[in-house]
C-alpha cells in the first residue's frame, strides 16, 4: 500500500515511516506547507489540501501541536486546539476531494478523551470525561466527520502515555530517575494508560490492515499502573532509589493547569477493540517494556 503520514518527524510518525517500509508499504511523509503536485509531499493545514505525488491508499494523521510542551497558557491551549480540530478537520476535507480517496484514515486521539477517572474501568464504550483535554478529544474525533461520510473508513487512535527514551514522559523521566531524585506525583494512586512505541506503531499497521476496525480504538497497554507503581517499576529496572517525591502542589506551582490533566490525574483504560480484532502486544507487562526500550 502507499501510506501517507501527517506528523512524519515527531516522535510516533519517525517510528512509524520505517516500519512500513520495513513491512514492505510506501511510506509517504506529509510536510506542512502549501505545497504542489511537482513538488514534494505535503498536506496543507489551513485548506486541507493534499499533494502526495499520486494516489494514497491510506493516510496515517499524527501532526498536532505538542501538548505537554508548555505551560497552558490562553494562547498556547488555542494552538493545541486548533492544531487538532482545525487541522484535522481542513485534512478530512481535502482527503474527501481527492480522486481517488484513500481507503482508510488512521486518526491520532488520546486517552485524555476520558478525563481523570480514577480506578473505574474504561473501554471505548465508556462515556467523554470532562476538562480541557477531553473536550479537546471530543471535538478533534468528530472533526473527522468529512472524512467519514465520503466514505473512508476511520479509526480514532486514542493513544496513551507513549513510553520511548527518545521522548515524551519517559525521555523527561530518565533524568532525575538516573540521578536518584525521581519519585511519585502526587498521591501516586493515578491510573497511567502506557504503551510502548514499539506496540504503537504496530498498532497503527493493524488499524491501517484491519478493513473491519474503524471508530474510536484505545492505543494502550493491556496493563495500566498507577503512578506509584510505575515510579516503583521504572526506579527498580534503572537500579535507583525513588524516594523524593513530588507533592501536588508543587507540580501545579511548576506546571500550572497541565499538572492536574497529565500528572495529577489519570485514567484507567482498556484496549478492548484492539484484543477483539487479534492485535498481540510484543510488551503487555511495563517492566518487560522498560528493559527493552532501556536496554536493560
Amino acid at each position: 500500500m502507499r501510506i501517507g503520514v501527517t506528523g512524519p518527524t515527531g516522535l510516533v510518525g519517525s517510528a512509524l515511516l520505517p516500519a512500513l517500509t520495513g513491512a514492505g508499504h510506501e511510506a509517504v511523509g506529509l510536510r506542512r506547507g502549501a505545497g504542489d503536485a511537482a513538488g514534494p509531499p505535503s498536506w496543507d493545514p489551513s485548506t486541507g489540501r493534499v499533494a502526495a505525488g499520486g494516489p494514497l491508499d491510506a493516510v496515517v494523521h499524527l501532526a498536532g501541536e505538542n501538548i505537554a510542551g508548555g505551560r497552558w497558557t490562553a494562547a498556547r491551549k488555542a494552538r493545541i486546539r486548533g492544531s487538532r480540530v482545525e487541522g484535522t478537520g481542513a485534512l478530512c476535507r481535502g482527503l474527501a476531494a481527492l480522486d481517488p480517496r484513500p481507503s482508510t484514515l488512521v486518526c491520532a486521539s488520546a486517552v485524555g478523551f476520558y478525563g481523570d477517572r480514577g480506578d473505574e474501568r474504561l473501554d471505548e464504550s465508556s462515556p467523554a470525561g470532562t476538562g480541557f483535554l477531553a473536550d479537546v478529544c471530543q471535538e478533534w474525533e468528530a472533526a473527522a466527520a468529512p472524512a467519514r461520510e465520503a466514505g473512508i473508513r476511520v479509526v480514532h487512535l486514542r493513544i496513551g502515555i507513549v513510553l520511548t527514551p527518545a521522548g515524551g514522559a519517559l525521555g523527561q523521566m530518565l533524568l532525575p530517575f538516573k540521578m536518584g531524585v525521581g519519585g511519585v506525583i502526587g498521591s501516586g494512586r493515578q491510573f497511567m494508560s502506557w504503551i510502548a512505541l514499539d506496540d504503537v506503531v504496530a498498532a497503527v499497521l493493524h488499524a491501517v490492515r484491519t478493513d473491519g476496525l474503524e471508530g474510536p480504538v484505545n492505543a494502550v497497554a493491556p496493563n495500566p499502573v498507577s503512578n506509584a507503581e510505575f515510579t516503583k517499576t521504572l526506579g527498580r529496572v534503572l537500579g535507583r532509589p525513588t524516594i523524593l517525591p513530588m507533592p501536588a502542589f508543587g507540580a501545579r506551582l511548576a506546571f500550572g493547569e497541565m499538572a492536574d490533566h497529565l500528572l495529577l490525574g489519570g485514567a484507567r483504560v482498556e484496549p478492548t477493540r484492539l484484543g477483539e480484532t487479534g492485535f498481540e502486544f510484543g510488551y503487555p507487562e511495563l517492566d518487560g517494556a522498560l528493559r527493552h526500550l532501556l536496554g536493560r
